[in-house]
């Protein structure tokens, strides 16, 4: 296939707008291409395929917020095609939607945010049943009896072999942390309130187990940093306890070419106010710290008025969302490892904290000065469906809609954020790399995001001209383009042509396979082994993922050299 005479956005190449052709060989991007299909490209908008590095797209908790919405079911239906499955929902969608939305908006490879590992086979026929897009799941560690011990015992060659096994047994990719500490303590009624709190029973401390979790990460060299879910998120003054935790790890060095640490939907975690009635945005003082601090990265989190379905491990957060909202809720505990919780809600514009919140997500990506640092999510369902990312694009690339909007929403937003004094606009490059290739990067994903030879043969191609469309003033054309991909290319196989699915591919899954010394990885399983006779409803012979649940893989390799 060569996709000819495009505008085509590659930065991790050093490729800005030039007009050039694209030619893929057996599924991947080479050189050059004397022969195959050709599609005209002139004057349109050429990218990599989009990489979604935080999304709820698979497992128990996602389809406990399908359970709990039959009204959101009847959103979005589609029926069924000679080649489509049927679809249904909006900010739950069933899997096949999960697939066909991505593919037309141009997004090729998705990742779902957070999987106990005692559910990850829920979650892998969940992944396995979207289509097109290449997928992969974090696995959660935060809150885990073992990782507890581990640390407590200050044991860190254990603690790898234990993240090693723990991948293994969900055919996870990361480390994911969520309300370290926080998760444990609510099977008991209770919570932390910051990184020095300790954790009942265990006598450590928030801070030690997200240390302790990512010099583990280290000793494994595994692709992707910790995954980190702040403590006291979604809490007016939390922006501190970000802070905190951040200096908290200042030292710590990465053992690949990367981050150190992500920190995932910061918009949650840059609240200021010592409660709801004062409060304001802290964006200014995270982004501030990131723009000094380039082992970090993050993303928005951005928040999209209208109906949304907040779900995470963070079950104490849902608990009071339920109350705060008097709104129907859904807990979770999942034995010797997470707590989990769903509250569907809807965010209003003239609703103070909701308009506050919208401005959070855009002042953190428009003042972190370096876009490889912040990548665009809206954090799905929780600030709203990923559907909406050609919205939040636009509102990054134009200040006139962002003033058009703040026009429309409750005062608050305007006078306790930064948003209306803020002058940047965004650029093509800059939204190729929120999107493409800084999420790539970020997770490790060496043939993603980018259009060198050898990568991944998924491009997008926009029926938009970049030379001549001012994203600024013709921010409606920008959102229309983006919305509805002119060519989405998988693999080297066109699945969208003119917004509209043309193939349904099973995408792959990554996993990471991790070795470790046989020394450690006994003491694990010895560990494990006494858990399960003591604790666990379920025998350990039915806790792992077996390779039948993930058909299309690609295993990763990592661990101790």
């Amino acid at each position: 296939m060569i996709i000819k005479g495009g505008f085509v956005f590659d930065p991790a190449n050093g490729v800005y707008g030039e007009e050039m052709d694209v030619s893929i060989e057996g599924g991947k991007v080479v050189e050059e291409s004397r022969d195959g299909r050709e599609i005209d490209a002139r004057r349109m908008l050429v990218m990599p395929g989009g990489v979604d590095a935080h999304a709820h797209i698979a497992g128990a908790k996602v389809n406990t917020g399908r359970i709990m919405r039959p009204e959101d079911a009847r959103r979005g239906t589609e029926p069924k095609t000679k080649l489509l499955r049927p679809q249904t929902g909006y900010t739950v969608p069933n899997c096949y939607a999960m697939g066909y939305r991505y593919a037309r908006l141009g997004y090729t490879c998705a990742f779902e945010a957070a999987t106990p590992i005692l559910e990850s086979r829920h979650t892998h026929e969940e992944l396995e049943e979207i289509p097109i897009v290449d997928k992969g799941a974090l696995t959660l560690f935060g809150n885990n009896w073992e990782v507890l011990e581990c640390v407590r015992d200050g044991d860190l060659d254990k603690l790898a072999a234990f993240l090693a096994w723990g991948l293994r047994a969900s055919r996870g990719y990361g480390v994911k942390v969520v309300n370290p500490g926080g998760g444990e303590a609510w099977g008991f009624g209770g919570n932390v309130k910051g990184i020095d709190d300790p954790v009942p029973n265990f006598g450590v401390t928030p801070k030690e187990v997200i240390r302790g979790l990512m010099r583990a990460n280290e000793i494994l060299r595994l692709p992707h940093s910790v995954h980190l879910h702040t403590n006291n998120l979604g809490k007016p003054g939390n922006y501190e306890t970000t802070l905190a935790t951040l200096k908290a790890v200042e030292e710590i060095s990465a053992s690949r070419d990367r981050q150190v640490l992500h920190v995932t939907h910061m918009q949650f975690s840059a609240y200021g106010g010592t409660g709801w009635r004062d409060f304001e945005s802290k964006a200014p003082e995270i982004a501030d710290y990131f723009n000094r601090h380039d082992q970090f990265t993050m993303d928005m989190g951005q928040l999209i008025f209208g109906s949304a379905t907040t779900m995470t491990a963070d079950a104490p957060l849902e608990y009071g969302n339920a109350r705060l909202l008097h709104a129907k809720w859904s807990n979770h505990d999942i034995e010797l490892e997470e707590s989990s919780g769903v509250v569907p809600l809807v965010y209003g514009r003239k609703m103070p904290i909701n308009a506050i919140q919208w401005a959070i997500g855009l002042e953190l990506a428009l003042l972190t000065k370096n876009p490889w640092q912040v990548i665009m999510t809206t954090d799905h369902p929780n600030g709203g469906p990923f559907v909406n990312y050609p919205e939040v694009i636009s509102l990054l690339m134009s200040r006139a809609k962002r003033e058009e909007e703040l026009k429309t929403l409750h005062e608050l937003a305007s006078r306790r954020s930064s948003l209306p004094s803020i002058e940047r606009e965004m650029d093509w490059n800059d939204v190729a790399i929120l999107t493409r290739a800084a999420p790539a990067r970020i997770l490790g994903l060496a043939e993603k995001g980018h259009l060198g030879v050898g990568a991944d043969g998924d491009v997008t191609v926009y029926d938009i001209n970049p030379v001549d469309v001012d994203p600024s003033k013709d921010h409606k054309k920008v959102k229309g383009a983006l919305a509805k991909a002119k060519y989405t290319i998988k693999g080297g196989e066109v699945v969208v042509r003119d917004g509209e699915i043309t193939a349904v591919p099973q995408g792959r899954t990554y996993w990471v396979d991790a070795s470790v010394p046989e020394d450690q990885a006994a003491k694990v399983r010895a560990d494990l082994v006494e858990k399960f006779a003591k604790y666990y409803s379920i025998q350990m012979s039915n806790y792992m993922v077996q390779d039948a649940y993930v058909t299309h893989p690609r295993v990763v390799k990592a661990g101790v050299i």
